[in-house]
């Protein structure tokens, strides 16, 4: 499906249903299956997958598009708006500015939050990926990205993408990830634009201040072995929030759905069932 929004077209999936609604997103330059492993566990939900302008969108944003932290935070909220979506759950994975909905005020559809391993307070993008945001703001650095990204050597490297699972992330997924970039010079405008948009470290500070006003349920799920996202950064963040709680996964590193599904459902449909958010099932 499909969806016109102010900053251009949205690709989503929709498992529709009458349950309640949970919104995935993702990480760069992923897309949906990111959550492939997941949503199959989660019957008696309504699961809506957008696939943002990170650089894995198969269609490019208008050339004036704000594809900064912020700027793609807004466009989630018009998405979530524009579907006529209510006490939303929103998670996360890797990415992690979608919270600031919240610190833009646009979070009233937002009944609770999931972030599961992200980005948070001055961590956007996290360490490991400061280097490759330097190298998609030079000229043609998207296009080397994508070249450097076919070589296995490079694609599974520790302190890169081969970093963020445990299990190894699938080539064929990861080749779907990169596809669009390596087809399009519009898709790599935007790539380089949410790559090199986060503000600084003291304008991240001070947004991550005004999550402290979020007074919904907060279910924050850390990976042990990640090697992006610091590990101190689980309790500090689930502390932020005034009804945070902290849930640590073992055997995981960042994408925590893909090394640890059925864990990580376990800990995400305990959390919807404490708060309100008992799934959907059909009388007889």
């Amino acid at each position: 499906m499909r969806i016109e929004l102010s900053s251009g077209s949205i690709d989503y999936q929709d498992t529709g249903g009458e349950g309640p609604v949970l919104v995935f997103a993702h990480g760069l330059p992923m897309n949906e299956t990111q959550w492939r492993k997941v949503i199959p566990l989660l019957d008696g939900y309504r699961c809506v997958l957008p696939t943002l302008p990170l650089g894995g969108h198969r269609v490019p944003m208008k050339p004036d598009a704000d594809l900064s932290q912020t700027g793609v935070a807004l466009l989630l909220g018009e998405f979530i708006e524009r579907l006529g979506l209510d006490e939303v759950t929103l998670v996360l994975n890797d990415w992690g500015g979608g919270q600031f909905l919240v610190s833009e005020g646009r979070a009233e559809r937002i009944a609770r939050m999931v972030l599961v391993a992200c980005e948070a307070f001055d961590n956007f993008p996290p360490g490991p990926a400061k280097a490759m945001a330097r190298v998609c703001g030079l000229p043609g650095g998207v296009r080397l990205l994508t070249q450097l990204m076919r070589i296995p050597a490079f694609r599974h490297h520790r302190s890169g993408y081969g970093g963020m699972s445990l299990r190894g992330i699938p080539d064929e997924i990861m080749n779907d990830w990169f596809a669009p970039a390596s087809r399009s010079g519009a898709i790599r405008r935007d790539f380089a634009k949410f790559a090199t948009g986060a503000p600084d470290r003291a304008t991240l500070l001070a947004m991550s201040e005004r999550l402290r006003e979020f007074d919904r349920p907060v279910l924050v799920v850390w990976a042990a072995e990640d090697r992006l996202m610091p590990r101190e950064h689980g309790p500090r963040l689930a502390g932020l929030y005034p009804r945070g709680r902290l849930v640590e996964i073992a055997d995981s590193s960042t994408l925590v759905p893909e090394d640890q599904p059925e864990r990580l459902v376990e800990v995400l449909t305990g959390f919807l069932a404490e708060t309100g958010a008992e799934p959907f099932r059909r009388a007889g």
